[in-house]
């Protein structure tokens, strides 16, 4: 049988993409040049988040997103590779705290923290529907 993660500090994921077309900012409507956009950005390093706990959260259980402080430092055109790391550095009950980094080939792309909550999935869901 396998043991079961713990939700602690520590818990780590990390992504590595490549700029496409889809992801800059002229396609995704936040901008009108060709490097990487800030909401896909965001989109990325909220997926990190979500893989970083991955197999750490009782049956049942999902977390969501609720608060994000991201510093975009750095353009990074079509072509360009991205890591994105992210860390679970808190937590505070069902309140978990993420910082992430991405960088790119030689600089920090950008830098940030991301709040999330685990719930119960049936319940976030059931209260959607009333």
């Amino acid at each position: 049988m396998l043991a079961r993660m713990t939700l602690a500090p520590g818990l780590q994921a990390r992504l590595l993409i490549m700029v496409e077309r889809e992801d800059t900012a002229a396609r995704v409507g936040s901008g009108d040049v060709p490097v990487l956009a800030t909401p896909r950005l965001l989109a990325l390093a909220e997926q990190a988040t979500v893989q970083a706990i991955a197999g750490a959260l009782d049956a049942g259980r999902t977390s969501v997103g609720t608060r994000v402080r991201l510093e975009h430092l750095e353009a990074s055109p079509v072509g360009a590779h991205v890591e994105i790391t992210a860390e679970l550095t808190e937590v505070d009950g069902r309140r978990l705290t993420f910082d992430f980094t991405a960088r790119g080939r030689e600089n920090v792309v950008a830098t940030g923290t991301i709040e999330r909550v685990v719930v119960d999935r049936e319940r976030f869901l059931a209260r959607l529907a009333r």
